[in-house]
Formats: C-alpha cells, sequence, structure tokens
C-alpha cells in the first residue's frame, strides 16, 4: 500500500498561517512514515481540477483551508469515484464542518490527529446529479455572505464578519414561492431562507441546524423559513434558529434523504458557503457515508 500523500492547502485561507506551519506539517508526516506531495490551490475550483486529474495512487488526501476547499476535494473524489480517506486542516475563517467533526483548529494538532487518526465514514449531499456539498445547500436571505465579505475582513473578524455583512441585508429580505416535494410530503411555502445541512454549525452558529445531529446517517436536517408578517414574528424566527429549538409555526423543519425544490424563478445558491449557480429546479440527495474522513481515533460510534 502506498504511504503518499496528497496535501493541498488554500493559501488564502484564514490569516495566512498555514504557509508559517507548512515545513512542521510536511515534517510531522514524513516523521510518521508518509511521502508528502504539496499543492497550493490557484483558483476557485482548482482543488476539483486537481482531484480528478489525479494519476498517482494515494494513502490520503490532506486539504488545508476552509470549508470550500474541503468541498472541493470531496467533490473531485466523488465525481471521479475515488474512496480515498480524507484528513483535513480547518485553517478558514468559521470552519462550520470542522467544529461539527471536533477537529481541532490548531494546525500541528490537528496533522497530528490526522497521523494517529482512523477513517470514519460521512454522508455527502449532490444537487441536480452534478453538484456535491458536504454540509450545507441554501437558498434565500444572507447565504450570498459567505461568498461576498471581504476576505480580510474574515480573516481579522471570523465569523463576526459574517454578522457584520448579515446586519447591512436586513432591509432587504425577499421571499420565494416554492414546492417542496419529499418522499411524504408536499409543501406549497413562502420562504426567505432555506438549508439542507449535514452539520451541527452554520456560518458559525451552533445548533441552528437543530439538535441530535448525525453526520452519517443519511438523512439531512432541513430548514425552511416562512416569510415574517412583522418585526416580532421576526424575532421569534431568529430565536428558534439560535437556540436549535425549532418548535415555531414559522419554521417547516424536518428530516429528509431527498427532496425537490421548485420555484417560478431562478434562486441562487451556494453549496458549502460558495455561490453554485442559479436555479429554478434543485433536486437534492443524500449520499450516505460516501466520504472517509479521518477523525481522532478516540472518537467512535455516530458522529455528532
Amino acid at each position: 500500500m502506498t504511504n503518499r500523500i496528497l496535501l493541498l492547502y488554500n493559501p488564502k485561507a484564514g490569516k495566512g498561517l498555514f504557509l508559517q506551519a507548512l515545513p512542521s506539517v510536511i515534517d510531522l508526516f514524513t516523521k510518521a512514515g508518509f511521502t508528502v506531495e504539496v499543492y497550493p490551490t490557484q483558483a476557485p475550483g482548482d482543488a476539483v481540477r486537481k482531484i480528478l486529474a489525479l494519476n498517482e495512487e494515494y494513502y490520503m488526501i490532506v486539504p488545508a483551508g476552509g470549508d470550500g476547499t474541503l468541498d472541493e476535494v470531496v467533490t473531485g473524489l466523488l465525481r471521479s469515484g475515488r474512496d480515498i480517506p480524507v484528513g483535513y486542516i480547518p485553517v478558514g475563517s468559521t470552519n462550520d464542518y470542522a467544529a461539527s467533526l471536533g477537529l481541532s483548529t490548531n494546525i500541528l494538532e490537528a496533522t497530528g490527529n490526522i497521523i494517529s487518526g482512523i477513517p470514519h465514514r460521512v454522508d455527502a449531499g449532490i444537487v441536480n446529479d452534478i453538484h456535491m456539498f458536504i454540509y450545507v445547500a441554501a437558498f434565500g436571505a444572507f447565504t450570498d455572505v459567505a461568498y461576498s465579505t471581504n476576505q480580510d475582513l474574515k480573516n481579522a473578524l471570523g465569523h463576526v464578519a459574517y454578522l457584520i455583512e448579515a446586519t447591512k441585508r436586513l432591509g432587504d429580505l425577499k421571499s420565494y414561492r416554492m414546492r417542496v416535494t419529499t418522499e411524504d410530503d408536499v409543501i406549497e411555502q413562502d420562504y426567505i431562507f432555506g438549508m439542507i445541512t449535514n452539520s451541527t454549525s452554520v456560518g458559525g452558529i451552533k445548533h441552528i441546524t437543530g439538535r441530535n445531529v448525525e453526520l452519517d446517517d443519511g438523512l439531512f436536517e432541513v430548514t425552511l423559513v416562512h416569510n415574517p408578517k412583522n418585526i416580532i414574528e421576526m424575532q421569534e424566527i431568529a430565536g428558534s434558529l439560535l437556540t436549535g429549538n425549532h418548535d415555531t409555526e414559522l419554521i417547516d423543519f424536518f428530516h429528509a434523504d431527498r427532496l425537490e425544490l421548485t420555484s417560478a424563478n431562478e434562486i441562487p445558491w451556494t453549496f458549502d458557503g460558495e455561490y453554485g449557480g442559479s436555479f429554478s429546479t434543485v433536486r437534492i440527495e443524500n449520499r450516505k457515508q460516501s466520504v472517509k474522513m479521518i477523525l481522532d481515533n478516540r472518537k467512535g460510534g455516530h458522529l455528532r
């Protein structure tokens, strides 16, 4: 079996700290008996292209960057049909999925945990049989905040930068009439926001996706927020989302392994915090346990 590792890192992620730690990361992997190939991503989508073009066999792929970098690696692996374990070094500004997995954001500690870790299979999602995501597909209010927020501001303030950007949008809320079809139900409603998730955190906010989330059960948590009629309803929605207790009639919350959302007009969507395109019909399917993530070997059982 090969001991070769492909280490892909995003030079622009986080505060650029990974570049300073890179020699130490390589040293740790080398001391553990691995041969390390290093590749700095050059532009959005580059990690996908790199994975699809692989000719060598690898023991593991190690993305170092934000959740967007991880998304690209997972997308490349799923599109290519390669079942290679992924060891994630989170160095982004929010690191939602890393928080869900309980990964360390200390670069060298994360590297050590990868070296001593074991693979756990987790779910991923596919949209319209093309677009992959590892933890969230979303539409509506604030979903473009992640990719429109200034990178320097994100580096300096972390997830607070997202909140600052989102506050600017409060006066421009737009609703979308949507038909949501699942195996068990059909819903028609006006929504200002919706997210299909496999994560315990989105936008740096824990429990926004509900309680007792499992990342390997083949089910998404679906959160669809109604159009509020007044400030009181808006406050009720915010309180429900921030506590993870979706006990309000202003939020449709359920679990599903697949669903279809349709609207009269095309709506912008984001996948793992990155702009993914505009669609009038979106079909989302859970690919149960399709990705091998290397986790701290002290973890076990269901991932929460």
